[in-house]
């Protein structure tokens, strides 16, 4: 047996995890992926009105709350025979793709980046060589000497805050001092950008994070000249940041770190659900578009559907009546026993498709846009591939640099057609159809499900009515595909996968163990 090493909590996430690891010949040999907090949000809706569940799901995820609603309503609707009129679909993905573009950045820069960017290093560059590095990229020139004082009374205080807990130091850290600067002056840059897409999602709904302007039906902001103007403002200042600093701090990074782009590639399953609908509805048609890909076969995207999903409980702390059902019938039945790597080791149910583990997120809805020849999809990495030097070979995605560059170029996709939702609303408003809810009864029985896209992957709600309450109510969000545990078979999960063969340099400073599961953003 190799070395065990245990990393308990997983910093730098949304939620609650651990992770083990067995190292032998300094490479992982296995992987168990834990997540250590019930979560118990199916418990709390059920017997409830059916349109308390919207409000109440937004509270699985403090970063991504607006999917949940989406989903939730999508859920309701399919029970309640209701959609929403155009204008209402609209200002759905206007608030939908705001919170995407909030959590891509914050992904990045706040949440991934550090494995990657030495922060301790930039103390020792110069500001104008990284000036000079910055003009060359195309990206943002910022005054990079106030930033390195600033980063420099931080190190001599002796409270280096969120700094201070990495292995700053670790031969895996390749960026120069100028560029370690460079990106650490876009790291606190970026935070403005979050509040501006937060400021987008905020002007729809209410408030951001867990909104108040959801409900089944529509939406209950209006799209009147000043709301329109208010947004596109702003969706315009996102798009140039995007463009002239979240793309090229990406393009600059990632050749550096190449070798990434063989690491962390796991099955080459995908799933995606889809979002962003267009007018017609067809989810194959949405800006995002469903499909499933199996063992990388990115040519050959196949229709999945919401019962083919079954999730497993052999692993995870609930009783063995939940085991094997599709979510229309799941339970949330926790038993909890103890950590054993061998028996039960998560709070974390295991979803498969057709008894396939699926990864989803940014890189499995670009590979579905990508094998469905999305022309958008296809252009920006083609032309990506193009940059890095590995023209024509798309397999290069299904890796950790692969999830890291998906997610950039997805934030590309959805802020650009921000824009062309914004004229979509304009016309619209010019035509007088500005109506944005459509009126229901709720049924004294009913069951339905709601599924489209969170940030971190495909994500569906299902429920079940009987007396006009709750009978059932079950999520599958996109970490539960991502990081759950092994199934009855023995199959890994996707992230547990992916961490086979993935070098470990340190076992007592696993960087390229973090790397690995902060690229799932979970």
């Amino acid at each position: 047996m190799g070395q065990r090493i245990v990393v308990d909590p997983v910093t730098r996430i949304e939620g609650h995890h651990k992770i083990e690891v067995e190292i032998e010949n300094g490479k992982v040999k296995d992987a168990w992926s834990s997540g250590t907090l019930f979560r118990g949000l199916e418990i709390i809706a059920k017997d409830r009105d059916p349109r308390d569940a919207w409000y109440i799901s937004q509270r699985i995820c403090g970063v991504c709350p607006t999917p949940h609603a989406y989903a939730s309503c999508l859920s309701m609707e399919d029970s309640f025979g209701v959609e929403a009129p155009s204008a209402g679909r609209i200002l759905r993905n206007l608030s939908l793709g705001a919170n995407f573009v909030h959590s891509h950045i914050l992904h990045f820069y706040h949440l991934a980046a550090l494995d990657y960017v030495d922060v301790i290093s930039a103390l020792d560059a110069d500001p104008k060589e990284t000036e000079a590095i910055a003009m060359a990229v195309g990206t943002r020139v910022m005054d990079f000497k106030a930033v390195k004082d600033k980063l420099a009374n931080f190190a001599k205080s002796g409270q280096l805050g969120l700094f201070a807990n990495a292995f700053w130091g670790h031969p895996a850290y390749k960026l120069s001092p100028e560029v370690n600067l460079l990106a650490v002056a876009h790291y606190l840059d970026a935070f403005a950008m979050q509040a501006k897409a937060n400021e987008v999602d905020a002007l729809i709904v209410g408030r951001a994070p867990v909104s108040q302007g959801w409900l089944a039906g529509g939406i209950t902001a209006t799209p009147t000249a000043a709301l329109i103007g208010e947004l596109k403002y702003r969706i315009l200042e996102l798009q140039s940041w995007v463009d002239n600093v979240y793309l090229p701090d990406i393009m600059a990074i990632a050749p550096l770190y190449i070798d990434w782009a063989t690491i962390g590639g796991g099955r080459g399953n995908f799933l995606a659900w889809g979002a962003f609908p267009d007018e017609g509805g067809e989810p194959t048609k949405q800006l995002l578009p469903r499909g499933a890909i199996f063992k990388g076969k990115i040519t050959s995207v196949q229709e999945p559907k919401a019962e083919e999903v079954k999730e497993y409980v052999t692993h995870a702390w609930y009783t063995k009546e939940s085991n094997n059902l599709n979510p229309s019938k799941g339970e949330t039945a926790p038993k909890y026993t103890k950590y054993d790597p061998e028996a039960k080791y998560s709070w974390i149910k295991s979803p498969r498709l057709t008894d396939e583990p699926m990864e989803v997120g940014p890189l499995a809805r670009m590979a579905v846009a990508y094998g469905r020849g999305d022309k958008v999809a296809v252009d920006l990495i083609d032309s990506t591939l193009d940059k890095l030097g590995v023209p024509g070979k798309p397999e290069v995605l299904v890796s950790v640099l692969g999830r890291l560059g998906a997610r950039a170029l997805e934030c590309k996709k959805i802020v650009d057609a921000m824009l062309d939702w914004i004229g979509e609303l304009v016309a619209l408003a010019k035509k007088g159809e500005a109506k944005t809810y459509n009126a229901y009864e709720v049924p004294e029985s009913a069951s339905g499900v709601g599924m489209t896209e969170a940030p971190r992957g495909a994500l569906a709600h299902w429920n079940e009515i009987s007396g006009k309450r709750l009978k059932n109510y079950q999520v599958v969000s996109p970490t539960t595909w991502n990081f759950c545990p092994r199934d009855e078979k023995g199959n890994r999960g996707p992230l547990e996968e992916s961490l086979i063969g993935t070098p470990v340099e340190d076992p007592e400073k696993p960087l390229e163990v973090m790397r690995v599961v902060r690229s799932y953003d979970p």
